[in-house]
């Protein structure tokens, strides 16, 4: 398997005919998946019939365990990290690991694959050659003066969002971008109940105060003209 020592693996974000052949090749090969949620992680290791023992690795312990995992991977150890869906690193634990295997030369492979922002911007009709990631806002610090900063931001912008804080954040899009801003927002991307909406803030926003959302969205929003 050369001589990669940290591979990181996409996993389906909802549709698990998603998964590639390559990352099913790959987790089956390897010493230990890290994995956000064993128990999520579990129901697609058994779907797909891969054997190989998990170790949780998640954003409450990943600060605590990062140093052993490096002497684990120096002494030998073959890993891949997993999340519960998509790629990790973007909007989910990955990072600091990744960065501890740079600064130790532990070579590290990162498998093409699912995650939820190409699809949501590509689907969105608003333009895409060139767009600004920001995952999820400040929850209460720092917020406003995100928002701020990126009413003057001339490119498509991508958000995630909860279900529960979707109406509160989309008020503050009106307040910030103005309510005729165009938007994307997607949700259950590849599931059963997959759905795009297109419109001006206040039209989204209008939505769902009177349909409350469900899932996790994607937020694509217009940049300043």
């Amino acid at each position: 398997m050369s001589e990669t020592k940290l591979f990181i693996v996409p996993t389906p974000i909802g549709n698990l005919d998603d998964m590639t052949l390559r990352a099913i090749k790959v987790l089956n090969t390897v010493d230990v998946i890290l994995a956000e949620d064993t128990r999520t992680s579990g129901k697609l290791l058994k779907h797909f019939e891969i054997p190989t023992p998990m170790q949780s690795h998640h954003m409450h312990n990943e600060h605590k365990v990062v140093s052993n995992l490096v002497k684990r991977l120096l002494g030998g150890e073959i890993m891949a990290l997993i999340t519960d869906a998509g790629t990790p690193a973007i909007s989910d634990p990955g990072f600091l690991l990744t960065r501890a295997c740079v600064e130790n030369n532990i070579k590290i492979e990162c498998l093409p694959g699912a995650t939820a922002f190409v699809p949501a911007l590509v689907n969105s009709g608003l333009p895409n050659d060139k767009f600004v990631f920001e995952g999820f806002l400040p929850p209460k610090k720092g917020r406003q003066t995100r928002l701020k900063f990126l009413a003057e931001e001339t490119r498509t912008i991508i958000f995630y969002e909860s279900p529960h804080k979707l109406v509160k954040t989309l008020t503050h899009f009106i307040e910030y971008f103005g309510e005729d801003r165009k938007i994307s927002a997607s949700r259950e991307l590849t599931k059963l109940y997959e759905e795009t909406l297109r419109g001006t803030v206040k039209e989204i926003l209008t939505h769902f105060e009177t349909k409350p959302p469900k899932g996790e969205f994607v937020l694509v929003v217009e940049g300043k003209k």
